[in-house]
């Protein structure tokens, strides 16, 4: 017979030491394996161009230098354009959509599944089908509506778009249905909390696992945004952009093209960790019952 113990009121089952270290050791290697890619880029930005163009090629790298990051910061410091300017439109692009895209994805979700009115529910219905439609389908009505508003040769070409992601609205609306009971919102109303304080300080909080993820996909979207058919003006191009430019002169930038894969993920990758972290505590210590 199986051992049991109890655990914050419910009986589980008790794993064996070895189902534990079986667990545990598929873990490591499923994790390991993922980080492989992310290993070999970074060994590639430390190899010297003798070890790059070696053939057959090597996943390690023999004799590690610097020099590919320092040939990519030189080769960016003599653009014509200031460095810290392409440095600027990233992050002002990036963070300007994802706010953009949070705060009207949210506020559309909570309208549409917590406020009952007349064709919500075929609103809903088009929002799911309009996620059908890549960015590469939409491309020439949205160059056609951006241009007759004037916004071409402007970063809100690109930031305007984000926030009119139906994917977000989708994540948020669905993580609201399943967890924010409509007892929890009637009750604050009856308690005079207006519906746009309701929807801060309560629907907010409990929905924090969706705006994380909306958070960490918005934002690795937008920062690696490069040449765009709505800007043209070389003082508003984004870093990916600039990166792009400088590391495509031939076999002699390649050791500056790897450096410039590390650079370029390394936000993203630094705001996932952080957001998943945040998701798994929330995951396992929210949730509520009728």
């Amino acid at each position: 017979m199986q051992k049991m113990r109890v655990r914050n009121h419910q009986v589980v089952l008790n794993r064996s030491v070895g189902g534990d270290a079986g667990i545990f050791t598929f873990l490591i290697i499923m994790g390991a394996f993922m980080f492989l890619p992310m290993l070999y880029v970074i060994m590639q930005s430390l190899k010297p161009l003798d070890e790059l163009w070696m053939f057959p090629p090597r996943f390690y790298v023999v004799h590690p230098t610097f020099k590919n990051f320092q040939d990519l910061f030189t080769l960016l410091s003599d653009s014509w354009v200031p460095f810290s300017r392409y440095i600027f439109n990233t992050v002002f692009i990036t963070f300007m959509g994802t706010f953009g895209n949070l705060l009207l994805s949210s506020l559309a979700a909570y309208a549409i599944s917590k406020i009952p009115f007349p064709g919500r529910k075929g609103m809903f219905w088009l929002i799911q089908r309009s996620l059908m439609f890549t960015s590469t389908v939409t491309a020439i009505a949205n160059f056609i509506t951006l241009s007759t508003l004037g916004l071409m040769d402007n970063p809100f070409a690109l930031i305007i778009p984000a926030w009119g992601s139906s994917m977000g609205l989708y994540l948020m609306k669905q993580f609201m249905d399943s967890s924010i009971s409509d007892s929890v919102l009637e009750s604050a109303r009856l308690d005079g909390c207006s519906e746009f304080r309701t929807f801060l300080t309560i629907a907010m909080p409990m929905v924090k696992p969706a705006w994380l993820t909306l958070i960490i996909y918005s934002f690795q979207g937008l920062w690696n945004t490069g040449a765009s058919a709505y800007i043209y003006s070389e003082q508003l191009k984004t870093l990916n952009y600039a990166i792009g430019q400088i590391t495509a002169g031939g076999i002699a930038r390649a050791g500056a093209s790897a450096a410039s894969s590390v650079v370029m993920m390394i936000v993203p990758i630094g705001v996932f960790v952080i957001s998943q972290s945040n998701i798994i505590e929330t995951m396992a210590s929210s949730g509520m019952k009728d």
